[in-house]
């Protein structure tokens, strides 16, 4: 894993727009037609995973371990939600990140998250030990 190029402190963001596929519904039902605190979770695993993708070597990649969520107020259908992830630490293999999300200077939601990155095929032996035959 490619390390020397990020230290703590370092920021990289992405956006989104809230769309209906992100509102508050289960089994069909929608509950809120503003973003959903899954669909941020979703983004907040992306946005941090922009370390991963610019650390990690073509053998290798991100598996999540941990994430954490404080929801604040609510992104309306079609605002633009800048999500901005803050490089925590690198121990070892393991990515550490902060992340906000904002409309504008409004704060939605802010938490954490924990990836580790593995070789490929170490993932792959991983995934077996769970599989359970027929």
């Amino acid at each position: 894993m490619k390390t020397s190029q990020f230290e703590p402190g370092d920021c990289l963001k992405t956006t989104f727009v809230v769309e209906p596929k992100d509102w508050a519904s289960f089994e069909g039902e929608t509950i809120h037609e503003v973003c959903s605190t899954y669909a941020l979770a979703k983004e907040a695993e992306w946005a941090c995973r922009q370390f991963v993708l610019k650390m990690r070597e073509d053998h290798e990649e991100g598996i999540g371990h941990g994430l954490s969520i404080h929801h604040k107020s609510p992104a309306m259908t079609g605002q633009s939600v800048e999500m901005q992830a803050t490089l925590l630490a690198v121990d070892g293999m393991k990515v550490e990140c902060t992340w906000e999300a904002k409309v504008g200077d409004r704060l939605v939601a802010y938490g954490t998250c924990a990836q580790t990155v593995w070789r490929r095929e170490k993932i792959a032996e991983h995934w077996k030990s769970y599989v359970i035959e027929p």
